[in-house]
């Protein structure tokens, strides 16, 4: 083998040497151009070692000194050529290569120091060609698969070139880490392939235009150099172990070790070929290493803007144009899932989807799958690959083939609130983790926006009924008063129906009541509260009608007006007044009084109503008072007069205000704008 050895390094040898020679006639002044030329330079003393050990069976230390060279300054090219660094400055201002450069100097210096000083110090020299070579390769892969497509013509003779000498030598060197010698066999024909692959190496630097190679970073490539890693990460696994078996197994050592390392080689082939672990180193990759596929910001905002765009004001037919864009589905179906845990079609688009008894229960199992696991269902994928969705088993085909690719839950507050139904059209591809943030996060905000979107609904529905029920309180309350007005004469019939007074009291009653009931039936009419006409009337003429409509009871009111106030104002006053004079008599002992004072300050009329009843404390007048249906008078009361009196002062741009203390008494006063 000695003869095959001195021909085949004195074959690269002479390749190399007029490979060089090419270089400096040519005479490429660029960096990367400098870095090439070395990196033959040292392959042509490489060679020559080699050629001198194969001749004179000396140590092969000084041959691998070279080749440690050798592929430190390969790893310098190789990154250089994919930073693109155009000059020595560059690469001195490049951190990161330096940090890697000295490591590898200072691992390579360490290994050397090891074979020296240890007698089994050569397995530190093969583990350290190991994993340089494991970089070469790394670093070669890297470079082809970022650059553009037009420069990867000019680097695959380099990558064949380059790749051969490493994956052959990273073989030899597994082998004799695992067997603690070299195989020379292996090594003197390792000069052939040197020499082999200078030819691939020469049109590679005649293709390569100023020595420079436009390159990206892609996926796809981090993804291969992994994959590269992690193989080679596997082998200087098997190494130590066949170390170890070989250390430790006696006269099966030997025996042991190669069947461990057949054993480990079809593992690892197995698991580079199975799908499920590229998948998920893939996944790793592109999670932690890449920018995503979308832009969740502007998805955002573009989901956003499609809502407050919407024209159609169905929640339903909005949230399923905003998905389907997001994906640009051409058709889907909203199913919301009913109180009944049955599903309904609240809207379609582009598809119909038939929802019968067996149908519901499909939905119903997909629902509960979806809740449980926080999935989205590739119908396809369920269909067409095993296993893809574990504990999930029901006929989907149905849906397959009512053009349902993607079934999407709807989960708020972690339960199903309907499915999204949606077609995929011309897309054929399984989705990936990417596809399915984008539709989880597209889909928790159209679960919010379709959850506001029903509770809006609701309290709108429940605004209505407080209304309505507001709306009656009112009118009860003014038919309880006229009811109260009718009893009063009925109650007096007997006493003093042959009293002229009496029956002038009477009509006017019933004419004021009259009234008030006509405006209660055109508040019917309307359904709502009617704005008054705002008619008018003299001020003591309607104070006087008050009073005298009140002293049927006791204590007497008795009127005080300061001066002739010759002024108009809202004939609504009256029941307002009225109730008010009502509590003051109910709040005091027919002994007591009530008094009603009138007064006039610039253009404010000032009416107080004054008793020496109960009174009311201060918590009360704070917190309950002008509090609307509540009242301190049971079931006898509803709790709105004072509301109500509030209300119309109000909004006649005036103002209530009340002092009271308990056991003495209280006097509210109405400021009204004469205007």
């Amino acid at each position: 083998m000695n003869v095959a050895g001195i021909t085949g390094y004195g074959l690269a040898f002479f390749t190399y040497l007029v490979f060089l020679l090419l270089l400096v006639v040519i005479r490429k002044k660029s960096f990367i151009a400098l870095l090439i030329t070395s990196s033959v330079l040292i392959t042509c003393i490489a060679a020559v070692l080699g050629l001198a050990q194969a001749y004179a069976s000396d140590s092969i230390k000084p041959v691998l000194i070279v080749e440690n060279i050798k592929l430190l300054s390969l790893a310098v090219l190789l990154a250089s050529a994919h930073a693109r660094l155009s000059s020595f400055t560059e690469l001195f201002r490049q951190s990161w290569l330096i940090k890697y450069s000295l490591l590898a100097v200072s691992v390579s210096l360490f290994c050397w120091w090891g074979a020296h000083y240890f007698v089994t110090g050569n397995k530190y020299l093969f583990f350290l060609f190991l994993v340089l070579n494991l970089i070469i390769i790394v670093l070669l892969e890297q470079l082809y698969r970022n650059a553009e497509t037009r420069d990867k013509w000019a680097l695959w003779p380099l990558v064949i070139a380059i790749g051969t000498m490493s994956v052959v030598d990273f073989v030899i060197f597994a082998q004799a880490a695992m067997l603690e010698q070299l195989d020379f066999d292996f090594w003197y024909a390792r000069g052939y392939v040197i020499a082999l692959g200078m030819p691939f190496f020469l049109v590679s630097a005649r293709r390569i235009k100023n020595w420079s190679v436009d390159v990206f970073v892609s996926r796809e490539v981090v993804f291969y150099s992994s994959m590269l890693l992690i193989a080679g990460g596997y082998l200087l696994v098997l190494s130590f172990a066949g170390y170890a078996l070989r250390l430790f197994g006696g006269e099966w050592g030997d025996v042991l070790s190669i069947s461990f390392a057949v054993l480990g080689l079809a593992v690892l082939a197995a698991l580079l070929l199975t799908e499920k672990l590229r998948g998920e180193v893939k996944v790793f990759i592109t999670k932690h290493f890449f920018a995503n596929k979308y832009d969740y910001r502007i998805e955002w905002l573009k989901s956003i803007e499609q809502i407050e765009a919407s024209e159609s004001q169905d929640c339903y037919q909005t949230a399923l144009k905003v998905i389907c864009s997001s994906i640009n589905a051409p058709g889907g179906t909203l199913l919301k899932k009913m109180p009944d845990g049955k599903f309904k079609a609240a809207s379609a688009m582009n598809m119909e989807v038939m929802i019968d008894h067996q149908a519901d229960q499909v939905f119903a199992a997909v629902a509960e799958f979806c809740r449980d696991t926080g999935w989205i269902i590739d119908v396809q994928e369920y269909l067409f690959v095993e296993d893809s969705y574990p504990e999930l088993s029901i006929d989907l085909s149905a849906l397959r083939e009512a053009n349902v690719d993607l079934i999407v839950p709807i989960v708020h507050e972690n339960e199903v609130f309907g499915l999204f139904l949606l077609a995929r059209g011309k897309e054929q591809n399984f989705l990936n983790w990417e596809d399915r943030d984008l539709l989880f996060a597209v889909t928790k905000q159209l679960s919010n926006y379709l959850s506001l979107n029903e509770a809006n609904s609701e309290l709108a529905q429940s605004k209505q009924f407080e209304a309505f029920h507001r709306m009656s309180a009112f009118l009860v309350h003014d038919l309880k008063n006229v009811q109260g007005q009718l009893a009063l004469i009925n109650s007096n019939v007997a006493k003093h129906r042959d009293n002229p007074a009496f029956i002038d009291d009477v009509f006017d009653t019933v004419l004021s009541a009259t009234e008030r009931l006509d405006k209660v039936l055109l508040q019917l009419r309307n359904k709502q509260q009617t704005e008054h006409k705002n008619q008018k009337v003299m001020l003591p003429l309607l104070i006087e009608t008050v009073v005298a409509q009140r002293n049927v009871n006791k204590p007497s009111v008795e009127i005080e007006i300061d001066g002739e106030l010759n002024i108009e104002v809202n004939e609504e006053l009256n029941p307002v007044l009225n109730h008010l004079v009502q509590n003051a008599q109910e709040a005091t002992h027919q002994d007591g009084w009530v008094k009603v004072t009138v007064s006039q300050a610039s253009n404010t009329i000032k009416i107080d109503v004054s008793d020496n009843g109960c009174g009311m404390s201060e918590s009360f007048i704070k917190h309950r008072l002008f509090k609307p249906f509540d009242t301190t008078k049971g079931n006898a009361g509803m709790g709105i007069g004072v509301f109500e009196a509030k209300q119309f002062i109000e909004a006649q741009g005036g103002t209530i205000s009340v002092v009271s203390e308990e056991n003495k008494g209280s006097t509210l006063t109405l400021n009204i704008p004469c205007s």
